[in-house]
């Protein structure tokens, strides 16, 4: 038999048809150039589906080893860079059909009984996401240990602590990485969730209804260590909540990864010059020689509206299909396999970055002596001689106002300047005025003393278990 012929044979529903799908049509609605991807799934499918229709009695014991055989020869050949992905063969799973046909002979036609490639592709591409997400989840743990790493380094360092973007209080330098690692932490969570709901088994639900085949659904599933099967066959070909989901969670992920990079960027400007990064993660100018750009954040950044995109894309392809499978659905993949892509390139290359910064503790010190940011420690001061805080607030602000007009700190007025301001300040206000003091001072749970950073710091290596 020819090529072509067998690749017409190959098509189910050819002889419904007087004439041959057009070269433009095939190309417009072929996805083998990019769901290929999915072969291990799909062989690892194949397998667990020919396995239980041996079981059932549906096939022979005879044919079942054919099958195992042909897809040991396919495998091969897919790893060896030998298999011959075909366009006219549409996708990954009529490619390996072909070709375990053309092997192995009738048993290879009787793979398919009791499936569709609506159910078929369901379940590749959920048993694909899952490892995926396996992986992901892996290096979100090697990136929250760089981070905490970094932040047991520089739990002491004083780092000027911004709302609005102007200087509000000290903290801890490691305390403020640490805020990251709490992201990255519920990111991880989000992708457990997403993985127990994307870890259900579709296949025999067939093309929409089911099969009369005596089907072990459950089987199947076990095999293919699936945490249950989906119960309506109509939801379990047609439903790609698990894949927006994902892109959903995959967005908020890198929304934390943008929202480190802008930080890492301006801490790096000359204006900060609060780090530096490693040489390998920047690049210089085609006419500036002294330029050293941050490239890798910045490209964080705009990576994030990439990925945000694939959400909107995938929510707006789903929104007006009807039950139950529809071609709109291929569409789901390209945004699902980018968005996996970018987002463990991300990760990766972010855990790398951060063993690589650079901290200079004395830049980020002058510039919270800046900003006045021990005030609200003065407030408390007061509040603590018996003020009630509003007024102690009043208090200090007349002293900021007084302070900015001579350009000095708060640190710097002499005591009997502050006595100016109110009577019941002592001498012991110098240890509320330090950046120092007022860093040791917040010693509570989620605080920003560097005992309560060591503290987390330890949490958070229980956790992760490093």
């Amino acid at each position: 038999m020819s090529s072509n012929q067998l690749d017409k044979k190959s098509q189910a529903w050819s002889a419904l048809f007087s004439e041959p799908m057009s070269e433009l049509v095939q190309r417009y609605t072929a996805s083998v150039g990019f769901d290929r991807r999915l072969w291990r799934a799909d062989i690892a499918g194949s397998l667990a589906h020919a396995e239980m229709l041996a079981a059932q009695g549906i096939i022979s014991a005879a044919d079942h080893a054919d099958i195992r055989r042909g897809m040991a020869q396919i495998t091969q050949e897919i790893e060896s860079g030998s298999f011959e992905w075909k366009l006219a063969l549409e996708d990954v799973h009529l490619n390996i059909e072909a070709r375990l046909t053309q092997l192995v002979g009738d048993a290879g036609k009787r793979l398919h009984t009791g499936r569709s490639r609506n159910d078929q592709v369901a379940t590749d591409v959920r048993l694909w996401l899952r490892d995926e997400i396996d992986g992901l989840v892996a290096l979100l743990g090697e990136l929250q240990r760089a981070l905490i790493d970094l932040a047991e380094k520089n739990a002491e360092v004083i780092l000027p602590g911004f709302t609005h973007l102007q200087v509000a209080q000290p903290v801890s330098f490691g305390h403020h990485l640490l805020a990251y690692v709490e992201m990255f932490a519920r990111d991880a969570e989000r992708l457990g969730d997403v993985r127990r709901r994307t870890n259900r088994l579709p296949l025999g639900a067939a093309a929409l209804a089911g099969t009369s085949y005596p089907l072990d659904r459950e089987r199947v599933a076990k095999t293919l260590g699936m945490e249950g099967v989906c119960q309506n066959s109509l939801d379990a070909v047609s439903d790609r909540d698990f894949a927006i989901e994902f892109t959903a969670a995959a967005s908020l992920c890198m929304v934390h990864v943008s929202r480190f990079s802008e930080e890492l960027v301006l801490w790096m400007s000359q204006n900060f010059r609060f780090i530096d990064l490693a040489d390998r993660f920047c690049t210089g100018s085609s006419i500036m020689p002294q330029k050293k750009n941050p490239d890798v954040p910045e490209l964080a950044r705009g990576k994030t509206g990439r990925v945000v995109g694939h959400l909107m894309g995938l929510l707006t392809l789903m929104k007006g299909q009807p039950l139950a499978y529809n071609k709109d659905n291929q569409e789901d993949k390209e945004p699902l396999f980018d968005t996996v892509d970018t987002l463990r390139d991300t990760l990766r290359i972010f855990a790398e970055l951060v063993g690589g910064i650079v901290v200079k503790p004395e830049a980020m010190e002058r510039a919270a002596r800046r900003g006045y940011a021990t005030a609200t420690d003065l407030a408390d001061y007061l509040v603590k001689k018996g003020l009630p805080f509003r007024d102690a607030h009043e208090v200090v602000a007349h002293a900021v106002k007084t302070a900015l007009g001579r350009g000095v700190d708060l640190a710097e007025l002499s005591l009997a300047e502050l006595q100016g301001f109110h009577a019941s300040i002592e001498a012991d206000v110098a240890q509320a005025l330090t950046l120092r003091g007022s860093l040791n001072a917040r010693n509570v749970v989620g605080g920003t003393a560097p005992d309560q950073v060591r503290a987390q710091v330890a949490r958070h290596r229980a956790r992760l278990g490093a």
